[in-house]
Formats: structure tokens, C-alpha cells, sequence
């Protein structure tokens, strides 16, 4: 994938960081109605006041073609599809037990994941720096001590983990997370000092990773090499075959409309951990790669368990 960018990143007039005591450079906040709040058909709003955890979501690319190295916060419709596809697909499964955050940033260009170079990973560090920020703010202005989750997906995964290796894992705020659902990208225990993988469905203080593939495919690039997987139909660590009478629900396209029982899995090894499956959920049934569907394959099953492990983490 070759999309070439119009300077080097160091020549590059970059577009202005953002300012997190603004609303507007927020994809989702609580108390204020965005598209993080939407819910499943038949569940009831839980009011952001009675949730004792907040979650901060980091979402994954969406800035696919452009000639800057990393977005600018001011394209309104690059904002607009970041809040309708990841944050309401993927934000919006957290909203049952936390109050959702999830801050806008200057994501890199999705070529660096696929050509690496120098001016790619200046690219991923203008954009951690953003997010890096936004935790920052969250902490002292916004969660002021309450426990937490932290969430991402793809190169939100990257920078999530990012933060969970500067300033979580060797420091106090381990003591504050509920759990980390680290989603879409490599991660492995020998990342941290002291973070392990979760192996349970109520572990908490502990991460969740996987990376969704088609059973029987292998994929032939870089990211699964070395990374360790959790069932997310079993939250176990096991090769069980999990069926897929214990999948509660997909979402596909929208959040309201819940795919039932649709999908089995397991993992596998090949040179690291790969979630295989087998689904019947409509429009995944003709893919491999099953990266975007990470989240929506298994949305009420992460849904229900983040309430297990709030439920867990506050008795």
C-alpha cells in the first residue's frame, strides 16, 4: 500500500495539537449526548452518574489517503467517520458500566503500518503525543482518581499500549485499572514489568488482546508474530474450539441491531497467537482478515464482560 505523502515529515507544516479542555476534541464524552451513547435494542440507559469506572478509548485509524502525515483535527469529515464507525461501534460497548472518553488526535496515516520508515514512526509519535496528552488531561481534570479501563483498537492498540508501558505498568495507576482491552495489534506479556494477560472472564487489573482471522488463514505480515491472544468467548487463553451457541451477539453496522449466536473461535499458534473463527455473521462471512470486525464479531460478549470485571473490580 503505497500512498505517497507530499514532504518529509521534518519539512512538514503539521496541523495544530489539539486542546483537551476543549469538548470539541473529544470524540465521546459522559454527560453530554454524542454517538458513544448509542445502545443495543432492549437495554436501558445507565446514567454516566451512577458508573463508578471510566473507560478511555483510543480509536483506530480511519486517515486512509492524504497528503500530510498525520490528520488534522480540523477535516470535519474525516471527524464524522471517526464517529460513526469506530466510536459508535466500537466506544459504544463500553457504555453499559463506564463513562466514556474518547479523545480525537492526530492519527498517523495508515501507511505507516505498512511501509516503515523514519519519517512513519515520527508520524506514530506526533500522534502518542496527542493521545499521551489527552490521558494526561483525563487523569487530572476528568477521572480524579476513579478506577479505570483503557481501550483501543489497531493504532489506538499502539498507543494504548504505549501508555500502558510508561505510565501505567510500573506505576500507581495499576492499582486504579480495571483492565486494558488492547485489540488488533501485537501484544505480549515480555512488554511489561508487571501487567500480565488476563486468563479469566472476572481478572482484572490485567490486559485482553486478539487478532481475528478466518479460520485455516494465516497472514503473511509482521503483527501477529509474537503476539499472545485471549478467547473472547471464553476469556481464557486456551486451543478450546468455543462454539458458537456462546457467541451473545455481532454487531455489524449498527449497535440496535444484534446478530445472534453467530460466530465460533479459537485460537491458534503460528509464530504467535491468532484468534481463528468461523462466523455466519453477514458481510464477515466473505473476509479473512478479520481485523475490522475485532470488536463487532464479539461486541456483546466484551460488552457483558466489562460489567463482570467493573462488577469484580468495585465489590
Amino acid at each position: 500500500m503505497t500512498m505517497a505523502q507530499t514532504a518529509t515529515f521534518d519539512m512538514e507544516t503539521h496541523a495544530s495539537a489539539p486542546d483537551y479542555a476543549n469538548p470539541d476534541h473529544w470524540a465521546a464524552l459522559p454527560f453530554r449526548t454524542d454517538v458513544a451513547d448509542v445502545l443495543p435494542k432492549g437495554e436501558q440507559w445507565v446514567s454516566d452518574s451512577l458508573k463508578q469506572v471510566d473507560v478511555f478509548y483510543v480509536h483506530p485509524t480511519i486517515y486512509e489517503k492524504g497528503g500530510l502525515w498525520n490528520a488534522d483535527l480540523a477535516d470535519a469529515p474525516l471527524n464524522r467517520k471517526v464517529d460513526k464507525w469506530p466510536v459508535r461501534l466500537q466506544a459504544s460497548v463500553f457504555n453499559a458500566a463506564c463513562r466514556v472518553y474518547a479523545p480525537r488526535y492526530r492519527q498517523a496515516v495508515v501507511k505507516v503500518f505498512y511501509e516503515k520508515s523514519e519519517d512513519g514512526q515520527k508520524a506514530l509519535d506526533l500522534a502518542y503525543s496527542d493521545v499521551k496528552a489527552a490521558f494526561n488531561y483525563f487523569l487530572e481534570h476528568q477521572s480524579k482518581g476513579r478506577p479505570f479501563v483503557i481501550a483501543g483498537h489497531s493504532q489506538g492498540t499502539y498507543h494504548t499500549v504505549r501508555l500502558l508501558r510508561e505510565m501505567i505498568d510500573t506505576t500507581e495507576l495499576r492499582h486504579r485499572m480495571v483492565a486494558a482491552y488492547v485489540i488488533g495489534l501485537t501484544v505480549n506479556e515480555g512488554m511489561f514489568q508487571n501487567l500480565r494477560m488476563c486468563d479469566s472472564s472476572d481478572q482484572t487489573g490485567c490486559f485482553i488482546s486478539w487478532m481475528t482471522y478466518k479460520e485455516g488463514f494465516f497472514p503473511e505480515w509482521d503483527y501477529h508474530r509474537t503476539t499472545a491472544c485471549v478467547n473472547p468467548l471464553t476469556w481464557r487463553r486456551d486451543t478450546v474450539m468455543a462454539s458458537r451457541e456462546m457467541n451473545i451477539g455481532a454487531v455489524v453496522f449498527n449497535p440496535k441491531r444484534v446478530k445472534r449466536q453467530k460466530t465460533s473461535a479459537r485460537i491458534t499458534h503460528k509464530e504467535g497467537e491468532l484468534l481463528w473463527v468461523r462466523t455466519r455473521a453477514p458481510w464477515f462471512q466473505l473476509m479473512r482478515n478479520l481485523h475490522v470486525a475485532d470488536y463487532g464479531l464479539f461486541y456483546m460478549d466484551i460488552r457483558a464482560n466489562v460489567k463482570e470485571r467493573v462488577a469484580k473490580f468495585v465489590e
